[in-house]
């Protein structure tokens, strides 16, 4: 599926990615792997993906983590919360391959601490970045 689809893509693009099914395995799966990067759906059958953020937030390696928010749920309130909760982002469904892998090195050439409050719509205001030798790893939940 589409899912799949994507995950060969950043893997092809070579990022080592990690897929949670649901929004609890997310946050389980971003506890074991400590991703650079987490991409995920707002609609999910367990919690939703605002929930996952919150209990991703809390766990201690992925306070500044950036979380890019994949969603057909685009109304303005959810880019809203998504804003507040203090997400790196926002792309919504149907998404290009293209545009996913520009916000994800436009989040990797910004990961510090003070890049909370650096939210974008996406795929506006996109960077693309040539990757260093390091191998970034993205956890896709729900997706």
């Amino acid at each position: 599926g589409i899912t799949a689809a994507l995950m060969v893509r950043l893997q092809a693009s070579g990022y080592e990615v990690f897929h949670a099914i649901n929004g609890l395995a997310g946050v389980e799966a971003a506890a074991i792997h400590s991703p650079d990067v987490v991409i995920m759906d707002i609609r999910m059958p367990d919690v939703s993906g605002f929930e996952a953020f919150e209990r991703i937030r809390r766990l201690p390696h992925m306070e500044a983590t950036p979380i890019i928010f994949l969603s057909a749920h685009a109304q303005a309130s959810a880019k809203q919360r998504a804003r507040e909760l203090g997400a790196s982002g926002f792309l919504s469904k149907p998404y290009d391959a293209a545009e996913i892998l520009c916000a994800i090195a436009s989040c990797l050439s910004n990961a510090t601490p003070q890049r909370a409050g650096a939210f974008h719509d996406l795929p506006h205001a996109l960077r693309l970045v040539v990757d260093d030798d390091s191998t970034p790893s993205i956890a896709g939940i729900g997706t």
